[in-house]
């Protein structure tokens, strides 16, 4: 069970531009709100940098884990299911190319944005050539940030294309951030959202609650040993219990974890 202690994050003030000394970010994205709800790394050893876009992707209501150095990036990505890494180039411990280069060799196809304070054309080719999909010279503007990070999620072969993900009569649209059951609302906390989201982009599958985990939690987060039955209960006391006569959503697999459909 992941089971860790939630670390000290930095809380830096809100700038337009990331990178420079005066960094910070703009409250005000809702522009930007279609993008689906995302599990993302950043991997950056600036602690004021890593702050800032940590904080402004937060506000976007997206899961959020920071390594600030090379190996500790390499190993958070090998291990936990990200829909997008933000990565830097000058890293101690192991450079951000180095972190590329070794994911592409396992296999783990993330979408990878290199971020660095280097603009030369050789620089960008050698980041594009590890296997990076997307490149941003500091300083950047959070806004051109969010913007990538849209694109590449469309252009993931790892998510479904379409925004509606649905079981029976039960609907989530992962860009109106809205789920409806029988014609009716339902609202739900930005955590019951991604769970519910999980199970239902992977229905027939059996998920563990160590994956569930892995998906909707951070990666440093403070799990206890019933987190996972407590927001189950959650989403069902929603999405189930005030339909009544409806077949239920979710189903317990006694020894395994949860699934939604046969």
């Amino acid at each position: 069970m992941l089971l860790q202690q939630r670390k000290n994050g930095v809380r830096p003030s809100a700038s337009r531009r990331i990178g420079s000394h005066t960094s910070c970010i703009q409250p005000e994205l809702s522009k930007w709100s279609t993008i689906s709800l995302m599990k993302i790394l950043i991997v950056e050893d600036e602690h004021r940098i890593a702050g800032s876009i940590k904080k402004g992707l937060e506000q976007e209501k997206h899961l959020v884990d920071v390594a600030y150095d090379g190996e500790e990036g390499l190993d958070m990505a090998s291990s936990g299911s990200f829909d997008v890494i933000i990565l830097d180039l000058m890293l101690p411990k192991m450079d951000g190319l180095t972190v590329c280069k070794n994911l592409r060799e396992e296999k783990i196809h993330t979408p990878v944005i290199i971020l660095t304070a280097k603009s030369q054309i050789r620089d960008k080719v050698a980041g594009l050539n590890c296997g990076a999909d997307d490149y941003l010279t500091k300083p950047f503007s959070f806004e051109e940030l969010l913007a990538r990070i849209k694109a590449l999620s469309r252009r993931s072969s790892h998510e479904i294309k379409s925004t509606i993900v649905s079981h029976n009569d039960l609907t989530l649209d992962s860009e109106s951030y809205k789920v409806m059951r029988s014609g009716k609302q339902i609202d739900l906390t930005s955590r019951e959202f991604m769970l519910l989201e999980y199970l239902l982009k992977n229905q027939k599958r059996i998920l563990t609650k160590d994956q569930i985990i892995d998906r909707v939690w951070n990666y440093d987060s403070d799990i206890l040993p019933n987190t996972v039955e407590v927001y189950i209960k959650k989403l069902r006391d929603k999405i189930e219990v005030p339909f009544k006569g409806k077949l239920p959503i979710i189903k317990t697999v006694k020894g395994f974890g949860y699934k939604v459909g046969e």
